[in-house]
């Protein structure tokens, strides 16, 4: 989805734009809007207060991204807000970058940093609603969702699959074990375990691009297509064909937030990480740490999401990984020929020890 065009000109257009930018209504947040002419390039969100670390990386990454000027809100009290909006105000002047309007928002009322009149801005604040504006009308109307709070965001990646779930994950994973096993015994045969592989990795980037395409269409999976499909991203190609078709259509967020929540936690990982690469790439980054939070529960070592975890934390653009991702053609080229060793992961993930309850 490409972000709708919202027209900021007053300060409680920028405070209804911001909570639909960020994805929650925030507080105790300091949030810097960049752009470039009337492009808005990226929004950021620190919790309050600040890491001076995190501050220092601001403006590189806003040059990276060719931004131009800038708007800062901050939530919550003068005593919490005002020294880092300061800050932040004195590091993008220093850094040619112009300040358009920077707020400091608490309890329905909004005070301006840049404004000095008592008639326009009074000392009490002015008292502001983002339900009701043009700006939030907008969004809404073009996809753009904003939960009452960070938990609520947090919640929409966490576990649901339920009993019935569970008991798909359970035949699939039964189904499954009953394949590989037959597989062993391909060695026997005049159909090697490479091509046995080589049909396996087909069939399972077939149902990643159907799932794409169904979510597109406002489909939804069946349980156990959703349990399969997790298990089929237990292999690494089939995972980086999900990673590099991501683009800006909704569909990618729908699909791995649904795989997310509702697979069983040992299997979320892979669905987990690539929702994390799907909401960065939209610039949504507090979606992406939470899905990464997500992935790194179910395996603390997965490396895909260790990499977009530093991505994160050192501010990098989405378009710097994105930019070097290869196309499946690609993919094809550098990993050569399927082979049999691909499908490890997904054995290990299958053993009894790891599936605990699911054996």
């Amino acid at each position: 989805m490409t972000t709708p065009k919202l027209v900021l000109s007053t300060p409680a257009d920028i405070l209804s734009a911001v909570p639909y930018l960020v994805g929650f209504h925030p507080t105790d947040s300091l949030v810097v809007t960049g752009s470039t002419g009337p492009e808005v390039r990226l929004t950021t969100r620190w919790d309050l207060p600040a890491d001076p670390r995190d501050i220092d990386r601001l403006v590189p990454l806003l040059r990276r991204e060719a931004v131009t000027s800038a708007f800062l809100v901050g939530y919550g009290p003068g005593a919490l807000v005002t020294p880092v909006v300061d800050e932040v105000t004195r590091l993008l002047r220093a850094g040619d970058i112009r300040v358009t309007e920077s707020l400091r928002a608490e309890g329905g009322r909004y005070w301006s940093y840049s404004c000095t009149g008592a008639t326009c801005c009074p000392a009490e604040g002015t008292p502001y609603d983002t339900g009701g504006s043009r700006v939030a009308a907008t969004a809404v109307m073009h996809g753009l969702v904003a939960l009452p709070d960070r938990g609520s965001l947090r919640r929409s990646v966490q576990p649901s699959g339920g009993t019935r779930m569970r008991q798909a994950t359970f035949r699939v994973t039964a189904a499954l074990r009953t394949c590989l096993a037959a597989m062993e015994t391909a060695m026997e045969t005049a159909a090697g375990p490479d091509e046995q592989a080589a049909r396996f990795v087909a069939d399972a980037l077939e149902r990643v691009r159907a799932a794409i395409g169904l979510y597109a269409s406002g489909g939804r999976l069946g349980d156990e297509e959703a349990a399969r499909l997790g298990l089929d991203l237990a292999v690494v190609r089939v995972r980086d064909e999900a990673w590099a078709l991501i683009d800006d259509r909704d569909a990618h967020l729908a699909l791995w937030r649904d795989l997310t929540r509702r697979l069983e936690p040992g299997h979320a990982a892979p669905a987990a990480s690539l929702l994390a690469a799907a909401a960065w790439q939209r610039g949504e980054c507090a979606l992406a740490g939470m899905a990464l939070e997500r992935a790194l529960d179910a395996d603390p070592g997965y490396s895909m999401a260790l990499l977009l975890r530093q991505a994160l934390t050192h501010m990098m653009s989405p378009a710097m990984l994105r930019d070097r991702m290869p196309t499946p053609e690609e993919l094809d080229d550098e990993m050569g020929a399927p082979r049999a060793v691909w499908l490890a992961p997904l054995r290990a993930l299958l053993a009894p020890a790891q599936t605990g309850s699911l054996s």
